[in-house]
């Protein structure tokens, strides 16, 4: 265990920072890990475990939160998540050739960095509506818990901008919802992964990293944004993911 810390120690290191700013805020910071352990030479199979493991522990924190102070609606909740759990299972349990595996990440990647970096705008709308469409969002769910167990993210960096330029409910209920839907989606996709037989993944290392991200999420949950402003933290890793999202791209699609 000391040889693998010590072997890893930057990585440890990326991942409690990560884990505490995220925590401060809000967030899990799954597309961050995945952009730290696609610059290392672990191997793609074990990156979605890896980066999933990482974000239950952190969210799981922020859902605690959430319901102590009773802001998380779960009739709203449920028809996101009704078919997001299957299909981000699915998504885990299946099979992907590496290439595929890097193209689908380059491009969530990069999604993620634009709706980071325009997130001031997003993130700033205090108007909603309270009707919802039920067929609409177990569709929307659907289609990104299977994206989301593909790639090894809980999906909260597609649905969270989504929910917001649609006025679906007030900002702290939107974070509320997306730490619930990347919760359920990273247990449901990790369980897929568990499921195949083909899956492995270094336990030691792993353990060393959630050890760093439980830590450094259960700081940054007592901090509660009083040190980090939220956008300026998002545009700092926008930056950082748009670099990661486009070097991706250009190795596996050019």
């Amino acid at each position: 265990m000391l040889d693998i810390f010590i072997n890893n120690w930057h990585l440890v290191i990326l991942f409690f920072t990560v884990a505490l700013l995220y925590a401060s805020v809000g967030f899990g910071g799954g597309s961050s890990y995945l952009a730290i352990l696609a610059l290392s030479s672990i191997a793609f199979t074990e990156m979605r475990a890896i980066a999933l493991f990482c974000n239950i522990v952190v969210v799981s924190g922020n859902v605690v939160l959430f319901y102590k102070e009773k802001i998380i609606d779960f009739k709203k909740i449920l028809p996101l998540v009704i078919f997001s759990v299957p299909m981000a299972y699915l998504g885990g349990y299946l099979k992907i050739t590496e290439q595929l595996f890097f193209i689908l990440l380059g491009f969530t990647l990069l999604f993620a960095s634009i709706t980071m970096w325009i997130s001031k705008k997003i993130y700033t709308e205090n108007n909603f509506l309270e009707k919802t469409n039920f067929v609409k969002n177990t569709g929307l769910g659907g289609l990104i818990g299977f994206i989301s167990g593909m790639v090894g993210i809980g999906g909260g960096i597609f649905l969270s901008p989504l929910l917001h330029l649609t006025n679906w409910d007030t900002p702290k209920k939107i974070a509320a919802t997306s730490s619930i839907f990347i919760l359920v989606n990273s247990l449901a996709g990790l369980s897929g992964q568990l499921s195949n037989p083909n899956f492995k993944v270094n336990w030691h290392l792993t353990s060393i990293l959630l050890i760093a991200v439980f830590i450094g999420g259960q700081i940054g949950n007592r901090l509660s944004s009083k040190f980090f402003s939220p956008i300026l933290l998002k545009k700092a890793t926008a930056i950082l993911i748009a670099f990661v999202s486009i070097r991706i791209l250009l190795k596996y699609i050019f």
